[in-house]
């Protein structure tokens, strides 16, 4: 978000605010308009948001329409934060705010008593201040110690000391959510908050007050309030009560990427790579989240993240990080040998059903040969492998592993047609390049067993 620099020409005092034509806006009432300025335009109101477009964000849309707080409902890993940290940019990119305001009221509105007070006494004086929408959101991670203090407040004693009487509203610390006052506040994991703590919520929801201590203050609070959830525990049965759940005008339910091309785009866009990593093996990794989010040895109830490809794709780069490093490579290329590890570091983020005790890495590795041979076929479909597989066959065997060079591994592959009909049909130009696209088609035709590939005494992989 860039800064507007033209700050000195925005008006400094509710006077010059009223003289520029300035009309107060809700929160809802500037994302309602925002939102649609967007559609009308054509723009893309959800920037980097995948696999969203014709299912979950036109329900999201037709919410924030309505006027609605909203919930998504979803498993771990399927953009239910991503997609809430982006309304922010459909708030308006300044506003202004009583100058000292603690809850950032709207000069034409105060709420708190001492915002009032100013007001009445400095009349069109009273000084303003312009907040950018990067400051109107909040988020708080819903956990079993949170408190009635940390989202709605609390006395401060501090202020008692000081001689104010308890029913003094300025004895107030104010939580988080009378603080993001014109602003949007998303909760995550909603049900993970204690009952006690979601009742404090129902005032704020309906009725836009705030209860502290027995007594009520009232104020307009002006909130969008957005929230995430386990579709397990958002039940009746679940961790959620009644009243709230009835509360949220809208309970959207999000998705995994249902489509290859989105999974692949995500991982894209969200994995930090040190090395190239070529497009197959994003879709290989891919692939075989997807198997594995369809696997019935797979506890489907925790879901397979979409962290869980990003995480792949980022190891497989720092395996080939790691071998350029030790072999003194210029170039860190991943190569179809580097999918290994990601068996070995990330098995602990796949939760199993209680029968695969045991059977993990094979499990595992059954699925990763599968989504390894379905990308072949969509990579490499149509090209004769035969000339590859009897020079294999009637030559030396081919070496490859961790501890192998790329120029090594291309030295040993026979001079044939086919090697350059592979690294063109993959985009592979450099030699690392090369030497993986190559190293995938004899993977390939191992696992369609049209040769053999065992391990040799140092750790490598012998193709024969």
């Amino acid at each position: 978000m860039t800064q507007d620099t033209s700050s000195q020409e925005r008006p400094s005092t509710l006077g010059e605010l009223r003289a520029s034509g300035h009309a107060q806006r809700s929160v809802k009432d500037e994302i309602r308009a925002n939102l649609l300025d967007a559609l009308r335009e054509g723009r893309d109101p959800w920037p980097g948001i995948k696999g969203f477009d014709d299912t979950v964000a036109p329900q999201f849309e037709r919410a924030l329409i309505a006027g609605h707080d909203i919930v998504l409902l979803g498993e771990r890993g399927q953009g239910k934060t991503r997609l809430l940290r982006t309304l922010p940019l459909l708030l308006d990119e300044w506003t202004p705010v009583i100058a000292g305001s603690e809850l950032g009221e709207h000069p034409y509105e105060p709420v708190a008593p001492e915002s009032k007070r100013r007001a009445a006494e400095l009349g069109d004086d009273l000084p303003i201040e312009w907040r950018h929408r990067s400051e109107r959101y909040s988020e708080k991670l819903a956990t079993p110690d949170t408190s009635v203090a940390d989202l709605v407040g609390d006395v401060d004693p501090v202020k008692v000391a000081e001689g104010r009487s308890l029913g003094d509203p300025e004895t107030i610390h104010f939580g988080l959510v009378p603080r993001a006052h014109r602003g949007v506040v998303a909760i995550n994991e909603l049900p993970d908050l204690a009952e006690r703590i979601q009742v404090a919520l129902l005032n704020v929801m309906e009725e836009r007050d705030i209860q502290v201590r027995g007594y009520t203050l009232r104020l307009p609070i002006d909130v969008l309030l957005v929230a995430s959830a386990n579709p397990e525990d958002y039940t009746n049965r679940g961790r959620i009560i009644t009243p709230l759940k009835d509360r949220f005008g809208a309970e959207i339910r999000t998705h995994y990427p249902l489509d290859l091309a989105d999974e692949v785009a995500v991982v894209e866009q969200e994995a930090h790579l040190d090395a190239v990593v070529p497009g197959y093996l994003l879709e290989i990794l891919s692939r075989f989240t997807r198997l594995l989010r369809e696997s019935s040895s797979v506890d489907q109830r925790s879901g397979v993240s979409a962290r869980f490809a990003i995480a792949a794709a980022e190891t497989v780069s720092a395996s080939a990080v790691h071998r350029a490093a030790v072999l003194g490579e210029d170039e860190p290329v991943a190569r179809p040998v580097d999918l290994d590890t990601v068996i070995d570091v990330l098995r602990g983020k796949v939760e199993f059903e209680s029968g695969e005790e045991g059977r993990e890495l094979e499990v595992l590795g059954h699925l990763l040969r599968r989504a390894t041979a379905e990308t072949v076929r969509d990579r490499l479909g149509g090209i004769d492998f035969a000339p590859l597989v009897d020079a294999v066959e009637h030559g030396d065997p081919v070496v490859t592993g961790e501890r192998v060079t790329a120029k090594a591994l291309l030295a040993e592959l026979p001079d044939l047609p086919i090697v350059s009909d592979v690294a063109e049909r993959l985009g592979a130009g450099t030699d690392g390049e090369r030497a993986a696209a190559l190293e995938l088609a004899l993977e390939g035709l191992y696992l369609a067993r049209r040769i053999s590939k065992d391990a040799d005494s140092e750790g490598g992989t012998v193709y024969s």
